[in-house]
């Protein structure tokens, strides 16, 4: 018999003492009820059983009876009898069900009427809870069966009277609590299966957890099979524990959002059986779990050397990539497996009770410090969740950031996409664990500088979730998710590719509405260091994943904020706006494989060729109220937009954001079109001929010449897109395929009569028809043909566009009219084609708008002139003869306002084949009554300065009265005095007509020039016109004698001197009139003072150099920004010379080589040239400049020789001279010879002869003259170490903006350098340039031993150079491959107009395409044979080579 149980101490008790009367019936009751009432028998003898009919009677009224007794009625004695006989073996064992639970009532009613004590002995309590446990309970899995009632009666009983303890204390129990707890939960997870399929009660639920929690909070000890139990039901919130046997479907497959309908709604009941467990007896579960999760680990054996450790769970990073030597050896891959089970529960755990918990954080905070990688990631991991409260069902699904949907998403309306219907993937935590939990969460946080990359990757997976959850809805501090997002911030710059994958991802995690709210405070895609900033850098990323990420994450958050950046949202604006400039400025790096990846952001994500999508068909009635409801919910009409005008809108939208760089690509983007389609429409041509090699012998094709041609044109194509070895492949599969009908469809795509909607589906059916196994072509070479058939297709220049381009060009809708006439002009002048349909309506638009003398224009038609001046130069018979429109024409030379609608009406009438009698009438009105300050003045003036351009025959007659005018009237007086409110410079939109007019008649001075491009005519007419130019560059504009003109108005006529002499110079008539001595005074507005005119200056000359447009002498101006003071400018510059060097030399050119010989003649005649030491710093700083975007292992020997050769030489523009010339031909090759060591190049001495420029040198005398000067320094001696600083400097400055440009990179890397602070700007030298000259001329003290120290730096920084490598394609400006050409993926046969098309100077650098920034230089005409020199043979000798090769150097 067992001791009296704990049962005792919970025997309800009455709540109040009852009176003497009610008292004394009490115990009288309680004699009549101690005597049962049922007397039969429950016994038989051995061959006599009681009738099985009679035993379920008599049990059911024993039950019956016991049932209405009361705890208090009777003792152990009146039922002593009763009881033994229900403890018999035969009742308890017996075959019928019936039986079994009528006893089992019987008996939990004995229970309760005679607790605290049982009577019972412990063998028969042990088959009386073996009852219970194995058959009872087990039953109730069945609502069905026919005694459920029985068993809920049973399982209630035991419940509330709490019996259910006396197990507890029976000997060798434990089988039978293991049992208790594994036929509960069982019977709540639907693992014991209901034959009626009906569902468990939730009152039976109720009762056994009441049971459950009963046994834990009273047994001094479960087993630990019990423990096992109840914490594996936290993993049935994992979906792969869920599914069933049949299912195949992996657990990380993509569901389907259809299919959120069969997800689960709600826990499961065994789930939050176990949830109620923790949540009752939470300090004995936190010691059972605790120990449970000690006994995994150390249970979790090292593995053998040869076994391969790979974790199961998918992170960011494969764990096959791991660094082989970081972490010590870890667990085999079994217990890796359970490592991962269990720390998947503990995710839960949190979720369900995180007091349970509290034993375990502490040894999750020691794993964090665990030498093994796998025990890390796995803590590192589990805590991030866990602070998530993201738990065994894994994060939700990431925000569906969809570009193409429409109407487009809105940031007010925007809803968290991570708050879906699954209630087990939605983030939840019941606490903050920062605040409960601090030094675990400290520790957690220490490990963003973790020394392994794929914790540090996991970290930043972690943080993400940790932010765009909020840490599981309990919100974390301003101060704590400000630090969360900087840690993202640096890890987008971290050196290891994989974390930065991993911060991409974590971006991807974001939402729209996140984006804005949690990311846009550390500041937009233009504040340096910020996570936006970080992550358009990872465009540029040396690594093809990273960068791919990156663009398609950046490209989707601009796709999506659309919608609100169109709306004028200043907050969203402000944020994203800039994001296809930084997409597109990638396209500057000239990387084959980035420019892929822009066609495909730009045609899928950002201008998405499925935009708007098509519209879905719904079921009558409910189906389109729901969707009219939420339509008009977004913000949105239910009416069926226009999808041209759609997509219009969005193309303007975007290119209205871009910034100057990077509309040029994006127009560029556009304009190549029309090369890659003829290029391609030649190569389906030769496809078609080819006949996929089956060309018949018959046939007048000569198939050598064919296949030859075919060649051609795919070596075309691999050289202009990534992995040309595949490209080359997969074409030659599309030309053997010979598929006819993707023939046509590719022609349909590239067709400019075809409209939009021809266009995409011709594209849709060719990449079915890739991927259709019954037609020949390979599935594979979809991947290479795509981006092709994104180049060639007429997709933005749509002929459907137009319309609506039109439209908004006239209507301004929202703010977009001036994008749109920029769209119109470019339409206009590269795809003339699509515009012929729509030009006649523009031009009655003009006819609308005709100016008279008392009525103007509005401003607008500027823009549609010059979008059908642009169409008249190449179709000219397209455009209306009508009469009026002829007049309304010349009412706007006539009247036009501003000026620039004047001269594109008179460009479009001269472009007319009849313009009899237009171009004198012009010149007559434009000089009658002409007046300075008259009505109309401008107008007239801009009528003949184009007139003089393009009808010089009309104009002739009048010459003598223009120039009167022009010279007499304008350039030479002065109308306006400033005085003190004079700026200095101001915008081009505030320019007054004073100077507006006199840079119209310096234009019109020039145009009379490039009318008459024949020799002769420009030696006798060019003089004064150059004279009148070069006064205005060496008097920094000024040309009234009294010396009053304003310094804006000096400013504005000395930039558009120099750029007029840029533009003479392309004719080569004009250009070999410009003698050197006025080219040195032309060069030296690269150094003007007004940083303005230097910029745009610069600007213009690098687009004439780009256009191949003038002669390789004006390489030499760019070298001179040397000590540049706006570092944009100086930085965009070299860059230029960098990706020009890197084209000539892939032609095969030494023109940049070359350059070096014209660059010191430049020097040497510079007005500020001297012979002394700081003033020679200064130009050694000019040939560094050059040495660093030009010099290469490869073409320094080469450079080394013309810098020799300067001094074999003498001086044509002024003999006497001649010594600055070898000066500083020994300055350059002493930096050479500097550059060649900092470097540890090999210099190889060069074997071939080349000719000096004979307009500036000429041969020396004599050899012995030749050996004098080559035997002789001219260098001052003391500079030796000067030139050292400034070449360490500047190699380490070059160094510095390639590996560490990226702020916060040092984090990524062991803190093992000291620091040594920023760089301090160091005292120019006296630089070669116009303006005061600098007083210090000292070197700065120390810098020798800082420039040393630098060194060693960088010694130690080669360690770490393999981490930091990624970096050197980061930056914009300092790209190692920075794009050659743009115009290289463009139109090379498109040229600048010059046949009076132009526009104002100034608006001139706002349109600039960028094929018209750079086009690719033709190769050299001649080249030398090449020999392969001999290697060196020692650093002495090949110097003595040098001064003899330089001594005996002759022309």
């Amino acid at each position: 018999m067992p001791t009296r149980s704990r049962a005792a101490a919970r025997t309800a008790q009455p709540e109040e003492e009852p009176d003497e009367q009610e008292q004394q019936a009490q115990e009288e009751q309680r004699e009549l009820g101690s005597r049962l009432e049922f007397n039969e028998a429950l016994s038989w003898r051995a061959g006599k059983p009681i009738p099985l009919a009679d035993l379920l009677r008599r049990l059911e009224a024993l039950a019956t009876e016991l049932r209405g007794l009361d705890q208090e009625e009777g003792d152990n004695g009146t039922f002593a009898g009763v009881a033994k006989e229900l403890a018999a073996h035969g009742l308890l064992s017996h075959k019928d069900k019936g039986v079994k639970a009528w006893v089992a009532c019987c008996l939990v009613h004995i229970l309760r009427l005679c607790a605290p004590d049982a009577p019972f002995t412990t063998q028969q309590l042990k088959e009386i809870f073996g009852l219970f446990v194995n058959t009872i309970i087990p039953s109730l899995s069945d609502p069905s069966h026919a005694y459920n009632v029985q068993h809920i009666s049973v399982v209630q009983s035991l419940a509330e009277i709490k019996s259910v303890v006396i197990m507890t204390d029976l000997p060798s129990a434990d089988s039978l609590i293991v049992k208790l707890f594994a036929a509960s939960f069982d019977i709540l997870s639907g693992a014991a299966k209901s034959p009626s399929g009906i569902q468990v009660g939730k009152h039976v639920e109720h009762y056994l957890t009441e049971i459950l929690v009963i046994m834990v909070d009273e047994a001094s000890s479960l087993p630990t099979e019990v423990i096992e139990t109840i914490v594996a039901q936290f993993l049935r919130a994992d979906p792969s524990s869920l599914s069933s046997g049949s299912s195949k479907r992996k657990r990380d497959d993509i569901i389907d959002e259809r299919q959120s309908t069969f997800e689960l709604k709600e826990v499961p009941p065994a789930y939050n059986m176990a949830k109620l467990i923790c949540n009752s007896c939470p300090e004995k579960m936190a010691r059972y779990i605790s120990q449970y999760f000690n006994d995994v680990i150390l249970n979790a054996k090292p593995p053998s050397s040869s076994s391969n450790h790979k974790s199961h769970r998918k992170s960011a990073v494969s764990r096959e990539d791991w660094d082989s030597d970081d972490g010590a050896e870890g667990p085999s891959e079994e217990d890796l497996g359970e490592l991962n089970k269990t720390h998947k529960l503990l995710r839960e755990l949190w979720r369900a009770s995180p007091a349970v918990l509290q034993n375990v954080i502490p040894q999750l905070e020691a794993e964090l410090s665990a030498e093994n990688v796998d025990l890390r990631v796995l803590a590192t991991e589990t805590l991030g969740d866990i602070i998530s409260g993201i738990g065994a069902a894994g994060p939700p699904r990431p925000p569906v950031l969809d570009p193409t949907a429409y109407p487009p998403a809105t940031y007010s309306t925007s809803a968290d996409p991570a708050l879906s219907t699954n209630v087990l993937t939605t983030p939840a935590s019941p606490q903050s664990f920062p605040q409960s939990h601090p030094g675990a969460y400290a520790c957690f946080l220490s490990r963003r500088n973790d020394k392994s990359p794929i914790i540090r990757a996991a970290w930043t997976i972690a943080i993400g979730r940790i932010v765009t959850t909020a840490a599981g809805g309990v919100g974390l501090s301003q101060h704590e998710e400000k630090d969360l997002v900087s840690a993202l911030g640096e890890k987008l710059i971290d050196a290891d590719d994989r974390v930065r994958i991993a911060a991409i991802e974590s971006v991807s995690m974001f939402s729209f509405r996140d984006v804005i709210i949690k990311l846009g405070p550390s500041g937009g895609f233009n504040t340096p260091g910020s996570v936006l900033s970080n992550l358009a850098e990872r465009v540029k990323d040396k690594k093809h994943s990273v960068r791919q990420d990156a663009i398609i994450t950046l490209a989707k958050l601009w796709g999506v904020a659309s919608g609100e950046i169109a709306a004028g949202n200043e907050t969203v604006s402000s944020i994203l706006s800039s994001i296809p400039s930084r997409i597109l400025d990638a396209f500057y790096v000239n990387d084959q494989d980035i420019n892929v990846m822009i066609d495909s952001a730009v045609y899928e994500l950002l201008l998405p060729l499925s935009y708007p999508p098509p519209k879905k068909k719904t079921k009558a009635g409910l189906g389109s109220q729901t969707q009219e409801a939420s339509s008009q919910a977004n913000g949105h009409s239910n009416t069926t937009p226009d999808a041209d005008m759609l997509r219009a809108e969005r193309s303007l939208l975007l290119a209205k954001g871009l910034d100057d760089r990077a509309k040029k690509v994006f127009f560029s983007m556009q304009a190549r079109q029309n090369q890659w389609a003829q290029v391609f429409q030649a190569f389906l041509k030769k496809c078609s001929e080819y006949n996929g090699g089956e060309v018949d012998p018959k046939a007048p094709v000569n198939i050598p010449a064919l296949k030859a041609a075919l060649h051609n044109l795919v070596k075309w194509f691999c050289e202009n897109l990534p992995e040309p070895i595949r490209v080359n492949a997969d074409l030659w599969k599309f030309i053997k395929a010979n598929d006819r009908r993707s023939y046509h469809l590719l022609n349909f795509m590239m067709n400019a009569d075809s409209d939009f909607k021809t266009a995409l589906n011709a594209l849709k059916e060719t990449k079915k028809r890739f991927t259709d196994s019954t037609i020949a072509l390979s599935p594979t070479a979809l991947e290479s043909m795509l981006p092709i058939f994104y180049r060639v297709g007429l997709f933005t220049y749509n002929r459907s566009h137009v319309p609506a381009i039109v439209e908004i060009s006239r209507t301004d809708k929202n703010g977009l009219g001036a994008t749109a006439h920029e769209f119109l002009k470019e339409i206009s002048t590269r795809a003339p084609e699509v515009f012929k349909s729509h030009v006649k309506e523009l031009c009655r638009s003009l006819e609308d708008e005709t100016p008279t003398a008392k009525h103007t224009n509005q401003p607008i038609a500027v823009d549609t002139l010059k979008a059908c001046a642009g169409f008249a130069q190449k179709f000219p018979n397209e455009l209306p003869q009508e009469r009026k429109f002829k007049k309304c024409l010349k009412s706007f030379a006539q009247y036009g306002s501003p000026h620039a609608a004047s001269k594109h009406a008179v460009t479009i009438l001269m472009a007319s084949s009849d313009t009899y009698g237009s171009a004198s009438d012009l010149v007559d009105l434009s000089l009658k009554d002409f007046k300075f300050g008259g009505d109309h003045f401008l107008a007239k003036l801009a009528t003949l300065s184009q007139l003089c351009l393009l009808a010089p025959s009309e104009t002739v007659v009048k010459e003598e009265a223009i120039l009167d005018l022009v010279l007499k009237e304008v350039l030479a007086k002065v109308h306006t005095s400033l005085g003190e409110s004079d700026p200095g410079w101001v915008a081009d939109a505030d320019l007054d007509d004073e100077i507006t007019a006199k840079l119209i008649c310096l234009k019109l001075l020039v145009n009379r020039l490039r009318a008459r491009p024949d020799p002769a005519e420009a030696k006798e007419m060019a003089p004064r016109v150059y004279q009148l130019l070069m006064v205005l560059i060496n008097n920094d504009g000024e040309l009234s004698k009294k010396k009053d003109t304003p310094e804006s108005h000096k400013a504005r006529l000395k930039l558009m001197a120099a750029k007029l002499f840029l533009r003479l110079c392309k004719l080569k008539s004009y250009e070999e009139l410009l003698g050197a001595t006025p080219f040195h005074q032309l060069a030296c507005t690269a150094q003007d003072p007004n940083p303005n005119i230097r910029k745009a200056f610069m600007d213009k000359l690098k687009k004439y150099l780009g256009q191949g447009h003038l002669s390789h002498r004006f390489y030499t101006i760019p070298f001179l920004l040397d000590s540049e003071s706006l570092e944009p400018l100086r930085a965009s510059t070299t860059t230029w010379l960098r990706s020009r060097a890197l084209s000539f030399a892939a032609n095969k050119n030494t023109v940049m080589e070359m350059t070096l010989a014209r660059l010191l003649s430049l020097l040497a005649h510079h007005p500020q040239f001297s012979s002394d030491t700081s003033t020679l710093l200064g130009a050694a700083s000019n040939i560094i400049f050059y040495l660093v975007p030009v010099a290469r292992e490869e073409n320094l020997g080469l450079i080394y020789y013309i810098a020799q050769r300067v001094k074999s030489v003498r001086d044509v523009i002024t003999p006497d001279k001649s010594e600055n010339l070898y000066i500083l031909s020994d300055l350059a090759q002493a930096l050479i010879r500097r550059w060649e060591d900092i470097h540890g190049w090999s210099m190889q001495s060069w074997p071939l002869k080349l000719r000096m420029p004979s307009s500036l040198f000429a041969m020396l005398p004599s050899h012995e003259v030749a050996q004098d000067i080559a035997i002789k320094t001219y260098l001052p001696p003391d500079m030796d170490d000067q030139l050292d600083a400034l070449v360490k400097a500047a190699v380490k400055i070059k160094v510095k903006k390639r590996k560490s440009e990226i702020p916060g990179e040092e984090h990524a890397r062991k803190r093992s350098r000291t620091s040594t602070g920023p760089l301090k700007k160091k005292k120019k030298h006296l630089a070669i340039r116009n303006g005061p000259k600098s007083k210090e001329s000292k070197t700065p003290k120390g810098k020798k031993d800082n420039v040393t120290s630098s060194s060693e730096r960088r010694k130690s920084g080669r360690l770490t150079e393999k981490e930091g490598m990624y970096a050197e394609s980061s930056s914009s400006g300092q790209e190692d491959e920075e794009m050659n050409d743009i115009s290289e993926e463009g139109d090379e046969d498109v040229e600048e107009t010059d046949d009076g098309s132009g526009e104002e100077e100034a608006a001139e650098q706002g349109e600039e395409s960028a094929e018209e920034e750079e086009t690719e230089e033709a190769p050299a005409k001649a080249s030398a044979p090449q020999s392969k020199p001999e290697p060196r043979t020692g650093r002495r000798s090949t110097r003595s080579t040098r001064a003899t090769n330089g001594a005996n150097a002759k022309d």
